[in-house]
């Protein structure tokens, strides 16, 4: 049996198809590229923990998922565990940090929104007092999430936040550094609330650590 010829106009076809499906593979790349770089700075983004600052709601190696989007359409809330920019050490936001050059990025912690904007806050020995419009002689928070061994650091200090300002603290008081230190926390340097956790798999769940607290 002869062996098929293939002409010269064979040749170019079958190479112009190599080229088209060369050219979609890489379209296809590149839009999902763009998907997932989308999708970590501008919806979700992972984080580990690292520090003990959250014991005993979270350990060392935590993988996070935070939600980076809800806070643009909503306000944190007292209970949220949040992932933010430590105020004074760089530029919080991606697109600024780009405009001036600036390819390092702020500090990260995690910590628990405590106050919320226009409350006074009131820190001594192992309580936390929140005076508000609703409360205005005051409440004790009552904070199941943190331990009586974890109880201590900086105390006896009473904090008013003004508009956007909320006063975040870890839940490990003894060696936290939080509000308490550096005072209150920007609304935006809030990069968001922590959404899901990843790791370790026998804790995997939906809003980790979140509180909700009893009619105040």
């Amino acid at each position: 049996m002869t062996d098929p010829v293939m002409t010269p106009s064979q040749s170019s076809d079958h190479s112009s198809a190599r080229d088209a499906r060369s050219g979609g593979f890489a379209w296809y790349v590149t839009l999902a590229l763009g998907l997932a770089l989308f999708i970590r700075f501008f919806v979700a983004a992972p984080y580990v923990v690292s520090g003990a600052s959250m014991e005993p709601t979270f350990d060392n190696w935590d993988y996070l998922i935070t939600d980076r989007l809800s806070y643009d359409f909503s306000a944190p809330e007292r209970g949220d565990v949040i992932v933010f920019c430590l105020p004074n050490t760089g530029e919080c936001s991606l697109w600024k940090r780009i405009a001036q050059q600036e390819w390092r990025g702020p500090r990260t912690l995690i910590k628990r929104v405590i106050g919320l904007p226009g409350e006074t806050i009131a820190v001594e020995g192992g309580q936390i007092r929140i005076t508000n419009a609703e409360n205005p002689n005051g409440f004790v928070l009552e904070e199941p999430y943190v331990a009586d061994t974890n109880i201590g650091g900086p105390t006896g200090m009473e904090v008013t936040l003004g508009e956007g300002e909320y006063f975040v603290l870890g839940d490990n008081r003894k060696v936290s550094s939080d509000s308490r230190v550096w005072g209150a926390l920007p609304k935006e340097n809030i990069i968001g609330q922590v959404l899901v956790r990843l790791f370790p798999i026998d804790v995997i769940g939906l809003f980790p650590g979140d509180a909700t607290y009893v009619a105040e």
